[in-house]
């Protein structure tokens, strides 16, 4: 069931492939149909589920009736709280086991007659086919006894309590007294801000087919963290993690809704479980909306004091967001005010409200995505107030070390993003004052935003083998969710061992495999890799040591750092010897070599870089809109995006995933948003119909670029590109439509009515 591409291939070549834009390995299967995703593999008996959802905030059921669904022909089994099989308690989260991470929610599903939120699961229909799951799903009957819920967002914000701190998530920050310095401060801004909720929205949806085999268990699911997966169902059914395996080669998208484990993987295993089945549950795009957390709303207050030249003596950045009384993930939505501005006062805090709603998660750079949106707003509205440029008030205020402790920046290249990214853009075209560019009838404006991500590096074990054809296999079992994870390290691994890319294999996506990194944090790519370079270099060190056991071996003598790899073996200057016949002179058909990495070392060096280090990828996001005087109507005409990332591993896959991000953040900036009842806690647009992503339509050409420098604390230099071309692009429209309009629009989306 291990996914392989790219066949060994004899052809020896000294080229480099770190950097180059090569084709994904999985492209082919995909365009074919060959790749089979979670919901596409047959078991004989397979069986389908569908989810009843309630339809109460918050209560308990008093009666469940199932007789009209158990009437449908093909039903096999109508589960509730009556009749199904308990499972263990969702594990409590703990620091020392980010694991525990993977509980999206605390409930324990079918065990219980309570009801936490409007759409929870309260049973599970298993038919012999999807089509009569999903009608005597329609035909349970669920009766009530509902208590007060608390699902209005912006009414509980005055109860907000502060935000638990972390070392790796801190909530607080002062330097100074940053309240009095803005009441001193010869120019200022004080703005409100609000983000609603948002859903991820991924090409695939959640969807799991589960065997089990006595007490082991095979699952099929799309899942951003295969380790986290397994380990969670190992304690939620009581069965060692030996017995479990989980097969994600392919994962549809995921931008951290993928990253938990929610109701639908645990019903299904449970259905399977109770009915001695194979068993599917492919959720419809509802049932994700019901039972998948989505991005947090937020409020923030961001509040700017500076001198006569610009020089910030003042920031502010107070936030509210929301976790549910059931689980949910706090967001470091101030976490770019830390690093991004030389303020000389500094007051931050995160603060949360509970509510009776299904819990939040991480969505493409949870915090920073929002939280720029409002700092970089704020900034463009003090260079207003100045009469300064926009882009020279950031320059001014750039620091050359951590405003906030002094720690060093490991890499940072901003004024060098913003000097490119301005002169590609045409930024000297720019007529500074407001409403006053024209393209016809259409107001034409120009903003700008900086983008701001840190970098992160987990726990990834891998094992290389070298055969003696000279092909390479990668063993890891990282996550392709369509970005060329495995692409990348088949990149990695060629240059590495100095052979071509043809004659390396990646398996991934099994938890049969070394543990990979999860897919989150920009950090999969950074992490797999350290594993790769590490495996490589025990590799070409035992290579090296066979070779100077053969008495002929022109590498007798020969130090590791003294010889190459290249043109498949180990040179020194011009003699050498390939693997081959390095393989053949000790008897060997193979070598392998194998890097484990574990969560307390990983955490024990995280938090030692970050007590040296400020580590972040970032870049300036540079917007043209047009905006009809008379409709309110708001087009994106141009984008310039220039990052600073690192060194790139593939010019295509990065450009693809930095306009990726940058196309999310039109949309956070101009259409999606989750609408809650205000009075009941229900999703009102859990669609593609209502919930508005961009199309084609609403999107420009997408100019890319990235500085291609190195970060010399990073493997190979790299920092990660996911997440960041995000951040600060719904900042940049709303500085675009100040420009074009005059009007400063705070709270997303920017609709025609807030135009007006």
């Amino acid at each position: 069931m291990t996914t392989k591409y790219a066949e060994t291939a004899p052809a020896t070549t000294g080229t480099k492939y770190v950097g180059r834009p090569i084709d994904r390995l999985d492209g082919l299967a995909k365009t074919t149909g060959e790749a089979r995703f979670a919901a596409e593999h047959q078991y004989p008996g397979l069986a389908h589920a569908a989810l009843v959802h309630a339809t109460i905030a918050r209560g308990r059921v008093t009666a469940v009736d199932t007789a009209a669904a158990r009437a449908v022909t093909g039903v096999i089994e109508v589960l509730t709280h009556e009749n199904a099989p308990p499972m263990k308690p969702a594990p409590k989260f703990s620091v020392l086991d980010l694991s525990s991470l993977a509980s999206g929610t605390s409930v324990n599903y079918l065990a219980t007659d309570e009801v936490h939120w409007n759409g929870q699961p309260m049973a599970v229909v298993v038919a012999e086919t999807p089509e009569a799951a999903r009608h005597a799903a329609s035909l349970v009957r669920l009766t009530y006894e509902e208590r007060p819920a608390v699902v209005d967002f912006a009414a509980e914000e005055p109860n907000a309590v502060q935000q638990r701190s972390n070392p790796v998530m801190p909530s607080a920050a002062d330097k100074g007294d940053a309240r009095a310095a803005l009441a001193a401060a010869p120019v200022s801004v004080d703005l409100r801000f609000s983000t609603p909720p948002h859903h991820h929205n991924a090409i695939e949806p959640h969807a799991t087919t589960a065997v089990w085999d006595g007490d082991e268990l095979t699952l099929h699911e799309g899942t951003q963290n295969i380790p986290w997966l397994r380990k969670h169902l190992s304690q939620r059914f009581g069965v060692p993690e030996r017995n479990i395996r989980v097969l994600s080669p392919f994962v549809g998208g995921g931008f951290g809704g993928k990253g938990s484990v929610w109701a639908g993987t645990l019903l299904a295993v449970l259905a399977a479980r109770a009915t001695g089945r194979a068993v599917r549950l492919a959720l419809t795009r509802e049932s994700v909306y019901h039972t998948v957390g989505g991005r947090t709303p937020s409020t923030q207050r961001v509040a700017l004091g500076a001198d006569a030249e610009g020089n910030l003596t003042a920031l502010i950045h107070t936030s509210v967001s929301r976790t549910s009384r059931i689980g949910g993930m706090p967001e470091q939505i101030t976490s770019g005010s830390r690093h991004l501005y030389a303020a000389q006062n500094v007051h931050l805090r995160q603060n949360l409200v509970q509510l009776d709603l299904l819990a939040n998660t991480a969505m493409r750079a949870p915090g920073e995505s929002i939280g720029t949106f409002a700092l970089e707003s704020a900034v463009d509205e003090l260079a207003w107030e100045l009469g300064l440029d926009p882009i020279e008030l950031r320059m001014r205020n750039e620091p050359e070390r951590d405003p906030l402790h002094g720690k060093q920046f490991a890499h940072r290249m901003l004024r060098e993003a913003y000097a490119l990214g301005a002169d590609r853009f045409g930024w000297r075209e720019r007529d500074p004052r407001p409403g006053v560019m024209r393209d016809g009838r259409w107001l034409v404006g120009m903003g700008v935003a900086t983008a701001y991500h840190p970098s992160w590096r987990m726990p990834a074990s891998v094992t290389l083998r070298l055969g003696a054809d000279g092909g390479v296999v990668v063993r890891c079992g990282l996550h392709e969710m369509g970005m060329g994870a495995a692409t990348a390290q088949a990149q990695i691994a060629a240059d590495a061992m100095g052979v071509p890319m043809e004659a390396v294999r990646v398996e991934y996506g099994d938890s049969d495999l070394p543990p990979g990194p999860g897919a989150g944090g920009s950090a999969q790519t950074a992490s797999a890799a350290a594993g790769v370079l590490a495996a490589a270099e025990k590799l070409k060190k035992s290579l090296l040591a066979m070779a100077r056991r053969q008495p002929d071996s022109p590498l007798r003598g020969r130090r590791l750092e003294e010889v190459e790899a290249r043109d498949g073996g180990l040179f020194h200057g011009g003699r050498g010897q390939t693997y081959a016949e390095i393989l053949a002179g000790a008897g060997r058909d193979h070598v392998e070599a194998a890097v484990k990495s574990g969560m307390l070392s990983f955490m024990a060096r995280t938090l030692s870089e970050r007590r040296r280090y400020v580590k972040a990828a970032t870049g300036a996001q540079f917007c043209e809109v047009r905006v009809d005087p008379d409709t309110g109507e708001v087009r994106v005409s141009r984008w310039v995006g220039v990052f600073d990332v690192g060194t790139v591993i593939n010019e295509k896959t990065a450009n693809s995933q930095l306009r990726g991000g940058i196309v999310m953040g039109i949309g956070m900036a101009l259409s999606e948003e989750t609408l809650v009842d205000q009075r009941t806690g229900r999703i009102m647009n859990p669609s593609l119909a209502e919930y508005h992503v961009p199309v084609h339509a609403d999107i420009p050409r997408i100019d890319v670029h990235y500085l291609d420098e190195p970060d010399p604390t990073m493997p190979l230099g790299l920092i990660g590109v996911g997440e960041v071309s995000i951040t600060g692009a719904a900042a940049a429209v709303a500085n675009a439509v100040r420009h074009a309009t005059g009007k400063r629009v705070v709270d997303l989306p920017i609709t025609l009515d807030k135009v007006l």
